[in-house]
């Protein structure tokens, strides 16, 4: 099993407050770090500072030794591919291959009205982010790239330099197991990650994707499964025999990855390295 720590900085988290998380969960032995990509909190308070999550990545790439680090997830909506396929190319060698992308199709309408961003109906952002998967990896592992999609068109496009890691970072689609969302995993992705699922929802989301991917011909051990959990502090105050119970729950069901999503919530640094301590035990 594999372990990242998760924050949500848009809730007031600064850069410094994230780097004491980051080195924290370094020191707790955790093999990533994730955060969210919101510039609004997700809470309804406007006026908690919401730095870019891109931006803070690439810090923490420069501030960071070991650990990976990534979002979960970063909205299609927000950039234009070409434009997050360089930004995630430099945070990659910023990091020396340590980087990791998470894509998903956004879900925060108020966020979006709020800055001018077209919110798209659900359908037609699942087209976004199949385009956007299309051209990212067209972009990391090709010369160059032509592209002519229905939201999307390039001519002859470049990224140098590529990232460092090959054939590219690492990708992670997530959401909530919505049949395309897992076509489009099978098809594109590293990592399938499922927000705030059951047990028995891993198991039926995994299935599926079994499926999906022996349609085209993909082993389904190819493709990491990860849940995102939150683990505020009724589940840190619990004993640490029942946070491993619950945690080996969702390894039975599949998941080999486990996204603990800890901020806004139980922030102390201090708290993040004993969690360490005791996952790293399941």
């Amino acid at each position: 099993m594999r372990f990242a720590v998760m924050v949500d900085p848009q809730e007031g988290l600064s850069y410094r407050g994230l780097l004491d998380m980051a080195l924290a969960a370094e020191a707790g032995g955790f093999e990533s770090l994730v955060r969210s990509d919101h510039w609004l909190s997700v809470r309804g308070d406007w006026t908690r500072g919401a730095n870019d999550a891109w931006t803070t990545l690439a810090g923490l790439a420069r501030d960071t030794t070991r650990l990976r680090l990534g979002t979960m997830v970063s909205p299609v909506t927000f950039r234009q591919p070409v434009a997050l396929a360089k930004i995630v190319a430099t945070a990659d060698e910023m990091s020396g291959g340590r980087v990791e992308l998470g894509l998903g199709a956004g879900w925060s309408e108020p966020e979006h009205e709020r800055f001018g961003i077209p919110f798209s109906p659900l359908l037609e952002r699942f087209e976004l982010l199949e385009e956007q998967l299309q051209i990212l990896i067209g972009l990391w592992t090709r010369p160059t790239l032509t592209f002519e999609g229905h939201h999307y068109r390039l001519r002859d496009a470049v990224c140098e330099p590529k990232p460092l890691q090959r054939p590219h970072p690492p990708i992670a689609v997530g959401g909530w197991g919505k049949p395309r969302l897992i076509r489009l995993a099978a098809a594109y992705a590293d990592e399938l990650n499922l927000d705030s699922p059951t047990p028995e929802a891993c198991r039926t989301v995994f299935a599926h994707l079994d499926d999906a991917c022996r349609s085209i011909g993909r082993e389904p051990e190819s493709i990491s499964r990860s849940a995102m959990l939150m683990w505020g502090f009724d589940d840190v105050k619990s004993s640490p025999d029942a946070q491993r119970a619950k945690l080996r729950e969702f390894a039975a069901a599949g998941v080999n990855r486990i996204v603990l999503n800890v901020w806004p919530g139980p922030g102390d640094p201090a708290m993040i390295e004993r969690l360490g301590d005791l996952v790293m035990a399941v």
